[in-house]
């Protein structure tokens, strides 16, 4: 099985998160958990366990860090990111959130709409992003792409 079957978040250095991003927390990890596909390349041959897997995701040392795990919890790989490369996304992701939850509260539909899109258009490029530094390490679909751009969102929330 290629995918992901228990998700963590590394959260103990971050400021408690607001109500519309605990939301989306929770949302992204129980859609991610319901359909996923992550697959582990093994180009050398080394014998990479197959999945599926346990996914710890972390800030530490400003990096981003995937830990990644056997069911039987033996270690499948890490990876360490860089976050500059999604910080801009990020940034324009947390603003347009802003915006669509005060439309939401009074905007009429159309504006809703809108930056609704808006919103989806800037997710897809956070998704793009992801799947761009995950080359050559991990394999994954745009849906688990998007998923896992929102969790990382959260943890740039605190940090």
């Amino acid at each position: 099985m290629t995918k992901i079957i228990d998700i963590s978040i590394d959260d103990s250095n971050l400021p408690p998160p607001t109500p519309e991003i605990e939301q989306e927390r929770k949302v992204a990890v129980f859609d991610l958990l319901e359909d996923n596909s992550f697959v582990l390349p093994d180009p050398d041959g080394k014998g990479i366990p197959p999945g599926p897997y346990k996914l710890n995701l972390a800030i530490r040392d400003r990096r981003l860090v995937f830990d990644i795990r056997t069911e039987a919890d033996a270690p499948a790989g890490e990876f360490h990111l860089s976050l500059g490369p999604f910080r801009q996304v990020v940034k324009d992701y947390f603003q347009i959130c802003e915006s669509y939850f005060d439309a939401v509260k009074t905007a009429a539909p159309s504006q809703i709409e809108t930056i609704d899109m808006a919103r989806r258009g800037i997710h897809n490029e956070g998704a793009r992003v992801v799947q761009e530094r995950l080359e050559g390490k991990a394999e994954l679909d745009t849906d688990t792409a998007r998923r896992l751009f929102t969790l990382i969102c959260v943890l740039h929330w605190g940090g």
